[in-house]
């Protein structure tokens, strides 16, 4: 009827289709959650746990090791220390953990100085700290393998030492849980959930090995050696750390992807440290030569951000399933991360149970086979990043990128990267990672506009290899495109929805019924999905709030993608000052949820003059929710900071350093001449037979 009676003028056109498009494009949305959670809920239903004994047998004599990975930029100690933890302890043999410092090597703040220092410090002391159960426990399995070599089958005493030695790797986690101080909640999290954990774990085996020897059963001699090298292995991790940025021939790029690529890039090779004008270069050591560095190469690389933990057979499952006949061709296998409990605030909550809710849609995306690389946490195939591999120069220096760093969300583009050639990422459905929620809400503006930036950039790349890959054996089916479309660009589409919603009048006969009936099933799953992850059913009030006053910043983060595909540039990972034990917010991201408030209510008593009760109710929905979520998430006096900093940041013009010159005024002849490339690069000038003595001349005949 409205189309019939009202659809004669170019406004109205305009104004009916734009509203068409926005509802289309935000169902379509809905719609795709409701088809991942699907996908998910199927994985779920046939998911078959592997069991410990499978576990144990095929890691029994185990050589294919694992490097892991953790990049880290001016984190907290404690912080990269409990991540550290989480990860030595994984039950798999052969694991290498190397903390990636990306910190500036040689600060000038005392403070920084003593916390990167004791950062360094954390391999020596976790390595020295496993070194006595680990010394213990092989000892222990070469003497128990030597008494029952011959025999078939095991019990009584036998049992009863292993028993000995279970419980005592038991009481050394138990010490470890009771020497670590509780701070907050992420630290009440490792104390049972990795420590206290794999204790109970043993203690379940502890208890099956008392059973048998009441019961005068006994056990095969090869079931026991694998209840022995499960000790050792638990045990004899190795952590040491890596610093890109004390060595001139790697990258420094200041980015997550180049610091893993650095290193990625020098496993399995033998190398020397040579002093040069620019700094420390690495080059490969000759076969006879001594080599100051050694980078043990792996067949898998595990990246983990360093505010994450994993629980204690993540490595186990996860590489077991890689190693499953069928799936020689996944190069990714993950468990998206979940969020810790028990957070102290109502955003971190929230945060957290957006987070939450993702790990089911990650686990439908896998379903249609269009999963993501989630950068939290991950182990790879090194064979699959090799194929993905670009070659580029930096100056002198030779810069192979596994990881592209374009975006900042440089786990999506790779994704899209070995599709091209034929690999698979697969999400495993269990809960065997987590990872730290934004704690204010500063540090949830750095990381949601950070997702919000990028996609919009390599969705092209996706639909140009989607092109390329058409008639092949790896072509995209019809639901992954549009899942991977809708991952990609989602945010970009739903902040202009929203914003057009909220502040364009439209016609209240454009708002049918039958909108609000479209969309109920996506609440109503979202409610479900909430309930089911323990939270309430009504954050899914809270969570729409909390989308509102982020909808400045995942615009925000959708124009910086236009700009920098526009303009080419790299985008660097952006750091926000600290504001009184808080992270401080640009003034705005804070003023645009006030204008939402009060626009919304400004809206609200315009419609309710004019009777027009949809838009109306609408707008007051609106203006109620986002105040609560100013109050709730961002805080009254928060705010009230944030702006008049942002307002006296307009007072203040940076200062430029000056050109060093000397006191006559004239550029200082002794910080032009660099005679130490001099003597190291001797002619740089190929055109000039001198070569650098050609410009020195010049510069004397210039004077």
């Amino acid at each position: 009827m409205y189309i019939e009676r009202d659809f004669t003028t170019l406004r109205v056109v305009i104004e009916a289709l734009i509203y068409l498009l926005t509802v289309t494009f935000l169902c379509f949305s809905a719609l795709m959650y409701l088809l991942s959670r699907q996908g998910a809920l199927i994985r779920f239903r046939s998911h078959r746990r592997v069991t410990r004994a499978e576990l144990d047998h095929h890691f029994s004599h185990y050589e294919k090791g694992i490097t892991v990975l953790i990049p880290s930029y001016v984190e907290d100690v404690r912080v990269v220390e409990k991540t550290i933890w989480s990860a030595v302890l994984q039950e798999f043999p052969h694991i290498q953990v190397v903390l990636l410092i990306d910190d500036p090597p040689n600060p000038s703040d005392p403070h920084r100085i003593a916390e990167l220092n004791e950062t360094r410090r954390l391999g020596a002391l976790i390595s020295a700290a496993l070194a006595e159960p680990y010394e213990r426990f092989v000892e222990e399995r070469t003497e128990a393998l030597a008494r029952i070599d011959g025999t078939d089958s095991v019990r009584g005493a036998e049992l009863t030492h292993l028993c000995t030695e279970y419980r005592w790797a038991i009481h050394w986690l138990a010490k470890q849980a009771e020497r670590w101080e509780i701070r907050d909640h992420t630290d009440r999290f490792f104390i049972d959930n990795v420590l206290l954990d794999l204790a109970a774990d043993l203690r379940l085996t502890v208890t099956a090995l008392e059973g048998a020897l009441e019961q005068r059963e006994k056990l095969s001699s090869e079931r026991v050696e694998e209840l022995y090298n499960r000790l050792v292995c638990i045990f004899s991790g190795s952590v040491r750390a890596f610093e890109r940025k004390k060595y001139a021939s790697l990258s420094h790029e200041a980015n997550k992807a180049m610091n893993l690529n650095a290193y990625i890039s020098l496993m399995g090779k033998r190398l020397k440290r040579i002093e040069t004008p620019r700094g420390v270069v690495l080059r490969p050591a000759l076969e006879d030569e001594f080599a100051d560095l050694l980078i043990p190469d792996t067949e898998y690389i595990l990246t983990l951000d360093a505010d994450s933990m994993l629980l204690r057979d993540y490595c186990l499952r996860l590489v077991y399933l890689l190693e499953q006949p069928g799936n020689e061709q996944v190069a990714v296998v993950q468990t998206p991360y979940s969020s810790y409990r028990g957070a102290p605030t109502r955003m971190e909550r929230i945060a957290a149970a957006t987070t939450d809710v993702q790990h089911i849609l990650h686990q439908g995306l896998t379903y249609y086979d269009a999963t993501f690389w989630v950068g939290a946490n991950a182990i790879i195939r090194k064979r699959a990043l090799q194929d993905i591999a670009q070659v580029s120069f930096e100056g002198d220096n030779r810069v192979t990128t596994y990881i592209q760093d374009r975006t900042v969300i440089e786990d999506t583009e790779s994704s899209v990267d070995l599709g091209l050639y034929g690999w698979h990422l697969v999400n495993y459905p269990e809960r065997l990672s987590y990872s730290a929620t934004p704690p204010d809400f500063g540090s949830l503006v750095i990381q949601r506009r950070r997702w919000a930036n990028g996609g919009l950039l390599i969705l092209p790349k996706f639909l140009r290899q989607r092109r390329a890959r058409r008639g092949t054996k790896t072509q995209v089916r019809p639901l992954e495109t549009l899942l991977r479309v809708n991952y990609m660009a989602s945010i970009a589409w739903a902040s202009v929805g929203l914003i057009l919603l909220l502040g364009y009048p439209f016609d209240s006969r454009l708002l049918s019924p039958w909108v609000i009936i479209a969309a109920a099933p996506y609440f109503l799953s979202m409610s479900q999905d909430l309930k089911d992850n323990r939270y309430k059913r009504t954050d899914v009030f809270r969570i729409y709030a909390f989308n509102l006053i982020l909808l400045a910043v995942n615009t925000s983060g959708t124009l910086k993608s236009i700009q920098q595909g526009i303009t080419n540039e790299k985008i660097p990972f952006a750091r926000t000052p600290k504001v009184a034990n808080r992270t401080s917010s640009p003034w705005l991201f804070v003023f645009a949820p006030l204008f939402i408030v009060f626009y919304s209510a400004f809206v609200f008593v315009i419609y309710f003059q004019d009777r027009n009760w949809g838009n109306a109710i609408f707008a007051i929905f609106n203006a109620s929710l986002c105040l609560f979520g100013i109050v709730s998430y961002i805080g009254i006096w928060p705010s009230i900071q944030d702006l008049f900093l942002g307002l006296l940041s307009w007072f203040f013009v940076p200062t430029k350093n000056a050109q060093n010159h000397s006191d006559s005024g004239v550029l200082d002849r002794r910080n032009a001449i660099d005679w130490r490339s001099m003597i190291y690069y001797g002619q740089t000038d190929p055109d000039s037979p001198t070569g650098t003595t050609k410009s020195l001349e010049s510069a004397e005949v210039a004077e």
